[in-house]
């Protein structure tokens, strides 16, 4: 089955959330502009990613239990775990609406930030929390008679305020408005990019779809959550190296890590092996808002042969992650090949 078959399936359920969102207010007497206020902010802010994270619980599920496709699923569990991936694509939204509001960023996948909607605003602050509340709305009405209820609850609990940590320790390194590179190590980095990314982007959707098969012993939580950690950092740290060294045509935008000042990894590693020449260019060009400052932190990091160093790292890391997987215990229903899917989609891209 295609992947716009997977994606026009996993968007066709949302609708019908929306509904059972709006009944919600209708039912406490909410006023209706307000309730078309939330369906426009559910709609605006939802569905209009790439859906990676949603739809990944649908996959993972059905290869635990075996099924050939997500779609030959009976439609009553199709239904239910295609909520639980909206639910992570709420939460993502909510992340975002705060995310944009926070670094003052001007668009969202090819349209204006929520905040920037004409009459939207500081209203935006509320909507945020909308979006988050409205998991724990679907999560009641859908999976309280279910045994692993409470799991998800914590679950969802857990990961956002990881989330939240990566962000307060990003934010408060990388200030957009004030360089100090002292601030930056690897160490920082790795901790940003594994609580920020990889708990919410790559763990969350399996433990999800873990949860919903029956398949939650601790051990296998925890084989799935040593594997998808790393791999979610190699992720961020491969998202760090394409915007320096990617072609615009090839990654879709126009790499600005250099120029916002980003805790990134290229810079990070240069700031390790770099000349205390280098590194007075490094303060002096980093995080500043031109061009030709941005070039000579780019000449910098091809001195360096930074770009080499990312693909031995590529190399390493893929090596070790596909050791480990070749490692699993499959005795009580986790499968590797839901961990190989992940990493076959990671390897080597180049976008």
């Amino acid at each position: 089955m295609s992947k716009e078959e997977k994606r026009a399936k996993f968007l066709s359920v949302f609708p019908t959330l929306v509904e059972e969102l709006k009944s919600v207010l209708t039912g406490y007497g909410m006023a209706k502009d307000a309730v078309q206020w939330y369906e426009k902010s559910l709609d605006y802010n939802t569905p209009g990613g790439k859906l990676n994270r949603g739809l990944s619980v649908v996959d993972t599920y059905a290869v635990l239990k075996g099924a050939e496709s997500p779609l030959s699923l009976p439609e009553k569990e199709y239904f239910k775990l295609a909520l639980l991936g909206w639910c992570i694509e709420l939460l993502q939204a909510y992340f975002l609406v705060a995310d944009d509001m926070m670094d003052k960023s001007i668009t969202r996948r090819g349209q204006p930030c929520w905040y920037r909607v004409d009459g939207v605003g500081e209203i935006a602050i509320n909507d945020a929390f909308m979006l988050e509340g409205a998991i724990y709305v679907l999560l009641k009405k859908h999976f309280r008679d279910d045994s692993y209820y409470v799991d998800l609850l914590e679950l969802f609990h857990d990961v956002t305020f990881q989330t939240e940590l990566g962000q307060l320790l990003d934010l408060i390194t990388a200030p957009e408005d004030n360089v100090d590179l002292s601030k930056f190590t690897l160490d920082k980095h790795s901790f940003i990019v594994r609580f920020k990314t990889a708990y919410y982007s790559f763990y969350l959707p399996v433990a999800l779809a873990m949860y919903a098969a029956g398949v939650s012993d601790a051990e296998d939580l925890k084989q799935a959550h040593d594997v998808l950690i790393p791999l979610g950092e190699y992720f961020q740290i491969q998202d760090d190296y394409l915007d320096c060294f990617g072609k615009p045509e090839d990654i879709g935008k126009i790499g600005t890590d250099i120029q916002d000042n980003k805790c990134s990894w290229v810079i990070n590693t240069a700031l390790k092996i770099c000349s205390p020449e280098q590194r007075k260019t490094l303060d002096e060009h980093y995080g500043r808002k031109n061009a030709e400052s941005e070039q000579y932190c780019k000449q910098i990091f091809h001195d360096l042969k930074i770009d080499q160093i990312y693909h031995e790292y590529e190399e390493k890391i893929a090596t070790e992650l596909k050791a480990k997987i070749g490692k699993i215990d499959e005795s009580r229903g986790f499968k590797s090949q839901v961990l190989t899917d992940f990493l076959g989609k990671i390897y080597k891209r180049q976008k």
